[in-house]
C-alpha cells in the first residue's frame, strides 16, 4: 500500500506512466497528417475485378459510398464473369440506395436480376428503391418474390405488410381525391355558388395541384379542360386559381407539362400573360416558367430522385415558346406587364447558366430571330405617340437581356454578327429628313450602352451618331434634348470615354442646365455633370472639378430627391447622380447626415420602378466604403513619387472612424429593410452585379457584432440567403461571410426561423476553403459550431454538405484560433451518430487526432477536444479500447487532463476515464495499475465543495466502478 492512498491494488504490470513526451504537441499532431491524408496516386490502380469488388466492399463498410461506386463501376467495366457481374450491380445498387439515388438503384438492381432472376438481395434492393419512387405496386411484387423464396425472413414479411397497407391507403386517398376534385369543379363552375365556397374550392384546388397524387388525379379526370373553362369565365379570381393549379401540375413532371402545353397552346398562354393585370400576368409567367423548367430538365424531380419521365424531344417546344415570347416584345396588343414578363423569361432561360456548357444555341437562335425585336423595345421613347405599352422597368430589362446575350457568345465571329445586326438596324433608323426616326436610333445606342458597354462604344463610333447626339442637345424640342442628354450620360461610363466627353460635352451640358426650364432635362444634365465630375473615382487627387463643385451638385441632387412633387422617373436620376458623387468622401458624409434624403432614396428603392436598384446599391457601397481598394506598397509609392507618377490619395473622411459613423447612421435610417426589399425584386434588372453590391453593403453593416441583432430584426438574415446562393462569385462570398458573422453570435432559431436555417449551412461550408481568408474561415467555423449545437437535424445537414473533411483539416492549423474553432465544431458534431460511426470505422486517424489535441497547451483546444472525446467514449464502447491503441501517449494525456488546473478540462478528463472503466473490466484493470488510481483517490478524498463537486463526484464514480469490478477494495477491507 502506498502512503496517502485510501485503497490498495494488485501489483502493477503492463502500462507504465512515465513523463509526458514533448513530441505529443504540434509536431506529433502534424505527423498524423500523412495518415489522415495519404498522398494521391500512392496506390497502383487495380485491374482485377475481384480485388476491385473487395475494395468497394471496404469503402461501403466505411460509409464512403462515392468511392465504393467508383470501385464497383471499374470492376463492371473489366469483368467478364456473369455471376460476378450480377453481384457488382447488386452492390452498386446498395450504394445508390444509401445516397438516395433511387432511379439508379432500381436500374442496377434490375440489371442484376436480368442476369440472375433469383438474386434475392437484388430483388429486395429494387423493392426498396421502387417504394421510395412511389411505385408501390411494383415494389410489392418484388417483396412478394423475396418472401416466397425465404418465407421465414421477418424483414420480408414486415415489408410486405407495410407495402400492402400503403397500397390500400393510396387507393383510399385516390378515391377520395377524385371525389374532392369533382366537387371543387362543380362549385367553381356553378355561377350560383356562394362566394366564400368558391374561394375555398379555388384555394383547395391550388393546394391539390401542388401534390403529386392530386395533380395526377386532376389531369386524369379531364381537369385541364375544366381549368380552361375557369380561365374563359374572365373572372380574375377564378383565372388566378386555374393558372396556379396548372402551374403546380406542371412542376417537376415533364410528360404532364408537355401535354398541358400542347392542350392549352403557346398562343393562349402568351395571350393570358399579355393582359394588363399584374397578378394574372405574373401567375401565367410562373406557369410558363414551370413548363420551361421541365422541358430543360430542371424540374424538382431531379432533386427528389423521382423516376425520369419518358424521353421527349423538347427542342421544338422550346423554340416555339421562344418565338412567341419574341413576338410579344413588338406587339401593341401586349401590356407593359406582359412585355416585362416575356423579357424576364428570355433573360432567365436563354443564356447559359454555366459557361462551361459549350451549347449556346438558344442564344444564337434569339440573336438571329429576335435581336431586332429587342432593339425595337430598347429604342422606344415613352413620350412619343407611337410608343409600345411599357412599364418603367421594360427598357432596362431589355438592355440587361442584350448584355446577357452578348456575354453568352463564345467567339469573335458570333460577336461580329451581333454587332453587324445592331449597326444595320441603327443605320435603317438614321434619317436626316425624319428627326423622330433618328431619335429612335440614338435611343437604341443609349439602351445598348446600358447593356454590353463595349459594343455600345463601337456603335458610338458609327458615322453620324456622335454628331447627331451633339445636334440633338442643341435642338429646340425638349424630347430631343431629353434623349440626347441621357445618351451622353450613358456614354460617359469609363474614365477614357469621360475624358473625351469632358473636352467636348461639359460646356454643352452646362448650357442645357442653365437655359432649360424643364426640370426633367435640367436634372439629367446635372447627372451628366455629376458623372463627369466623379471620373477620378475615389482618388482624392484626381478631382475633375473645382473644390466644392461636387458638394454643390450633390446638394442639388438631394434637393430634387426629396421633392415629391417631381415624378418618380425624374427623382430616380437624382439618385443616379448621387451614385457617382458619393465617390467623394465629403459628399457621402453630408448625404448620410441628411436623413430625409436617405428616407426618400429608401422609399424609391421599395417602389415598383426597379431601374433604380443599381444606383441605390452603388451609392450605399460608396457610403460604406465596401468597394475593393488596392493596398499601397510604401516602396512603390516612393518610387512613383520619384518618377513623378500619380499616386492615389485617400480622403481624410475615408478613414475607418468616419466609415463606422456612416454605417451607424445608415442603420438608424432603416437601410436594412430597404436592402431586403431590393433583394425581393423578381426582375432581370436585379442583375448579378447588383446582387454583389447589395452583398458588399450587408457585409459592411455586419462588421460590428452589436449591430447584427438589428440587421436580423429588420429581415437582413433572410435577405442574405439568396445573395449567397446566386450571383457573382465575389457577391456569393461576401453574402456568405455576412451570414457567417450573423450565425456566429446569433440564436439560429431567431436569426433564421423554420426551415431557413438549413439553407444557411451550404454558404457557411463554402467558406471552409483555402482560397478564402483566415477571418472568413474562422467566422464560418464559429457559425457551424453554433448550428451544430442546436439539433441533430442541423448536424446531419452539415455532414451531408461534406464539411467534415474541411473541419478536420482546420484542426491541424498552426493558427490557434482556427484550430480552436474547428475543434469546438467537431465537439458538437460528434453528438451525431453518423459522425461517431466515422470515428469507429477502420482505416482513419480521426480518434488519434482528437486524443493528441487533448494534449495541446491551448486550454480552449483542450476543452473542446476533451469534450469530443468524452462524448465519443460515452456513446461508442469500441472507441474506448481503440483510444488505447491509436497512440502510446494516450495515458499521459489522460493523466494530464485529470490533473489539469482548469476544472472544465479536469471534469472532461475524469468523464473520459469513467467511460473507459465502464466500457471494459480489462481496460479498467489496466488503468488501475497506473498512477491514475492515485489521481482519482486524491480528487475523491477532497471535501465537498459546491464549485468543484461535479469533478469530485466523477472521480468517486470511477473508484466505485473499480470496486464493483473487484479491482480495488476500501482500506478497511484490505
Amino acid at each position: 500500500m502506498r502512503g496517502g492512498s485510501g485503497f490498495f491494488r494488485p501489483p502493477r504490470g503492463g502500462v507504465s506512466a512515465g513523463p509526458v513526451d514533448p513530441s505529443l504537441r504540434c509536431s506529433a499532431l502534424r505527423r498524423t497528417l500523412l495518415f489522415l491524408h495519404p498522398l494521391p496516386g500512392a496506390a497502383p490502380q487495380m485491374e482485377d475485378p475481384i480485388q476491385l469488388k473487395e475494395e468497394g466492399n471496404k469503402y461501403f463498410q466505411a460509409s464512403d459510398y462515392e468511392k465504393a461506386i467508383q470501385s464497383y463501376t471499374q470492376a463492371i467495366k473489366l469483368n467478364k464473369d456473369k455471376a460476378l457481374q450480377a453481384v457488382l450491380y447488386r452492390n452498386r445498387a446498395a450504394c445508390f440506395l444509401k445516397k438516395e439515388e433511387y432511379v439508379k438503384a432500381a436500374s442496377d438492381a434490375s440489371r442484376a436480376i436480368d442476369i440472375n432472376a433469383s438474386d434475392i438481395k437484388a430483388l429486395f434492393r429494387r423493392s426498396q428503391a421502387l417504394e421510395k419512387l412511389g411505385k408501390l405496386d411494383q415494389a410489392f411484387k418484388d417483396a412478394q418474390k423475396c418472401a416466397t423464396m425465404e418465407p421465414r425472413n421477418k424483414n420480408f414479411q414486415e415489408t410486405l405488410r407495410r407495402l400492402g397497407a400503403d397500397i390500400q391507403e393510396k387507393l383510399r386517398i385516390q378515391f377520395s381525391t377524385d371525389m374532392r376534385v369533382q366537387k371543387m369543379f362543380e362549385i367553381l363552375l356553378d355561377e350560383n355558388s356562394e362566394k366564400e365556397k368558391r374561394e375555398k374550392a379555388a384555394n383547395n384546388l391550388i393546394v391539390l395541384g401542388r401534390e403529386e397524387a392530386g395533380a395526377e388525379r386532376i389531369f386524369q379526370n379531364n381537369g385541364v379542360n375544366l381549368l380552361l373553362q375557369l380561365i374563359e369565365t374572365k373572372n380574375a379570381e377564378l383565372i388566378l386559381a386555374a393558372v396556379r393549379t396548372l402551374s403546380g401540375m406542371c412542376t417537376g413532371h415533364k410528360a404532364r407539362a408537355t401535354a398541358i402545353l400542347h392542350y392549352l397552346g403557346v398562343d393562349s398562354i402568351c395571350m393570358w400573360m399579355s393582359v394588363d393585370n399584374e397578378e394574372i400576368s405574373l401567375a401565367v409567367c410562373n406557369l410558363l416558367q414551370s413548363i420551361i423548367d421541365c422541358l430543360l430538365g430542371e424540374g424538382k424531380e431531379e432533386h427528389h430522385g423521382k423516376e425520369e419521365a419518358m424521353v421527349l424531344d423538347t427542342k421544338k417546344d422550346l423554340r416555339m415558346i421562344t418565338m412567341h415570347l419574341l413576338d410579344m416584345l413588338v406587339s401593341k396588343k401586349v401590356s407593359g406587364q406582359g412585355r416585362d414578363r416575356a423579357l424576364n423569361l428570355l433573360n432567365k432561360n436563354i443564356p447559359r447558366k454555366d459557361l462551361k456548357d459549350h451549347d449556346n444555341s438558344r442564344t444564337t437562335f434569339v440573336i438571329d430571330n429576335g435581336l431586332k425585336k429587342i432593339l425595337k423595345v430598347v429604342g422606344q421613347i415613352p413620350e412619343m405617340p407611337d410608343c409600345l405599352p411599357l412599364t418603367e422597368n421594360t427598357q432596362l430589362t431589355a438592355s440587361v437581356l442584350l448584355n446577357k446575350l452578348y456575354d453568352d457568345l463564345r467567339c469573335d465571329p458570333e460577336r461580329d454578327n451581333y454587332r453587324v445586326i445592331c449597326e444595320e438596324y441603327i443605320k435603317s433608323k438614321i434619317d436626316p429628313q425624319n428627326m423622330d426616326k433618328t431619335l429612335h436610333a440614338i435611343q437604341i445606342v443609349s439602351g445598348v450602352l446600358q447593356g454590353p458597354f463595349d459594343l455600345g462604344n463601337k456603335l458610338l463610333g458609327m458615322k453620324g451618331v456622335m454628331e447627331m447626339m451633339v445636334a440633338l442637345c442643341g435642338s429646340e424640342r425638349e424630347i430631343d434634348q431629353l434623349v440626347a442628354v441621357e445618351a451622353l450620360i450613358h456614354a460617359s461610363t469609363k474614365l477614357s470615354r469621360a475624358t473625351f466627353i469632358i473636352s467636348n460635352g461639359v460646356t454643352l451640358l452646362k448650357e442645357i442646365y442653365k437655359k432649360t426650364k424643364n426640370e426633367k432635362i435640367k436634372i439629367r444634365a446635372l447627372v451628366g455633370l455629376c458623372k463627369l465630375g466623379s471620373a477620378g473615382g475615389t482618388d482624392y487627387g484626381l478631382r475633375q472639378f473645382a473644390e466644392g463643385s461636387t458638394e454643390k451638385l450633390a446638394k442639388q441632387c438631394r434637393k430634387w430627391l426629396c421633392n415629391t412633387s417631381i415624378d418618380t422617373r425624374t427623382r430616380k436620376w437624382a439618385v443616379e447622380g448621387l451614385a457617382y458623387l458619393t465617390l467623394d468622401a465629403d459628399v457621402k458624409d453630408d448625404f448620410v447626415e441628411d436623413e430625409p434624403a436617405l428616407q426618400a432614396m429608401f422609399e424609391l428603392a421599395k417602389a415598383s420602378d426597379k431601374t433604380i436598384l443599381y444606383s441605390v446599391a452603388s451609392a450605399l457601397v460608396n457610403c460604406t466604403n465596401s468597394y475593393d481598394t488596392k493596398e499601397l506598397v510604401p516602396e512603390l509609392v516612393q518610387l512613383a513619387k520619384f518618377s513623378k507618377q500619380h499616386v492615389p490619395e485617400e480622403h481624410p473622411k475615408d478613414k475607418k472612424d468616419f466609415v463606422v459613423k456612416r454605417v451607424k447612421r445608415l442603420l438608424k435610417a432603416g437601410v436594412v429593410s430597404a436592402l431586403a426589399c431590393m433583394v425581393k425584386a423578381d426582375s432581370a434588372i436585379l442583375t448579378d452585379q447588383s446582387k454583389e453590391l447589395i452583398a458588399r453593403v450587408f457585409l459592411a453593416l455586419c462588421e460590428d457584432p452589436k449591430d447584427r441583432g438589428t440587421i436580423v430584426a429588420q429581415g437582413g438574415g433572410k435577405a442574405l440567403i439568396p445573395l449567397a446562393v446566386e450571383g457573382t462569385d465575389v457577391g456569393k462570398i461576401k453574402a456568405s461571410h455576412a451570414l457567417a458573422k450573423i450565425a456566429a453570435i446569433s440564436n439560429p432559431d431567431m436569426a433564421f426561423p423554420g426551415e431557413r436555417v438549413y439553407e444557411v449551412v451550404r454558404p457557411l461550408v463554402s467558406l471552409l476553403n483555402t482560397e478564402r481568408d483566415g477571418l472568413q474561415n474562422y467566422e464560418a467555423l464559429l457559425g457551424l459550431t453554433n448550428f451544430s449545437g442546436r439539433s441533430d437535424k442541423l448536424r446531419m445537414k452539415i455532414v451531408k454538405e461534406r464539411a467534415l473533411p474541411d473541419i478536420e483539416n482546420y484542426m491541424f492549423e498552426n493558427h490557434d484560433q482556427l484550430r480552436q474553432a474547428a475543434t469546438e465544431c467537431m465537439c458538437n458534431l460528434v453528438v451525431s451518430k453518423e459522425v461517431q460511426e466515422r470515428f469507429v470505422a477502420d482505416g482513419n486517424d480521426r480518434l488519434k487526432l482528437v486524443v493528441l489535441l487533448c494534449g495541446e497547451d491551448d486550454e480552449k483546444v483542450q476543452i473542446a477536444a476533451a469534450g469530443a472525446l468524452a462524448v465519443l467514449t460515452a456513446a461508442q464502447k469500441k472507441l474506448c479500447s481503440k483510444m488505447t491503441e491509436v497512440t502510446n501517449q494516450w495515458l499521459e494525456i489522460l493523466q494530464r487532463l485529470c490533473l489539469h488546473d482548469n476544472m472544465e478540462v479536469q471534469h472532461r478528463g475524469l468523464v473520459i476515464a469513467f467511460n473507459l472503466m465502464s466500457a471494459d473490466k480489462d481496460l479498467a484493470k489496466k488503468l488501475v495499475e497506473t498512477e491514475l488510481l492515485e489521481i482519482l483517490t486524491f480528487i475523491s478524498k477532497q471535501g465537498d465543495d459546491p464549485k468543484k463537486q461535479h469533478v469530485i463526484n466523477v472521480a468517486r464514480d470511477c473508484l466505485t466502478r473499480c470496486m464493483d469490478y473487484g479491482l480495488i477494495k476500501p482500506l478497511s477491507q484490505a
